[in-house]
């Protein structure tokens, strides 16, 4: 006679085993996108820094235009910008930056940024 629960423990095994390599797969495209949306966000610092400083004329050129070459250079798929009031020393800066496969579907990773100068000062 045969015991009905002979190999049970493998099914069980197996089973665990398939649920901890998905809960696991699942913990590294969470870490992927909250990496991918550092980047953007740093990115967008670096690009809304350098951007006010030529928005102040610290720098030669134009605002979005640095802002773009810079996020670009720090990673950013791309980047948008707004010269912002009062005296259009200030800029607001948005990166983005795509999401790898299978995280396309969820859109890209964004990053905001203000930048400016210290108050009191023109």
């Amino acid at each position: 006679m045969q015991d009905r629960d002979e190999g049970s423990g493998t099914v069980h095994g197996l089973t665990l085993a398939a649920v901890l390599c998905t809960l696991l797969l699942a913990l590294l495209l969470v870490a992927q996108a909250g990496i991918a949306t550092h980047r953007a966000a740093k990115a967008a610092d670096l690009a809304a820094l350098a951007a006010a400083d030529v928005a102040r004329g610290l720098r030669a050129g134009i605002p979005c235009e640095t802002a773009e070459a810079v996020a670009r250079e720090n990673g950013a798929d791309g980047a948008e910008c707004a010269v912002v009031a009062p005296e259009n020393t200030s800029v607001d800066v948005t990166a983005t930056i795509d999401l790898p496969p299978p995280l396309t579907p969820l859109g890209p990773a964004r990053g905001a940024s203000r930048a400016g100068p210290p108050p009191g000062e023109p």
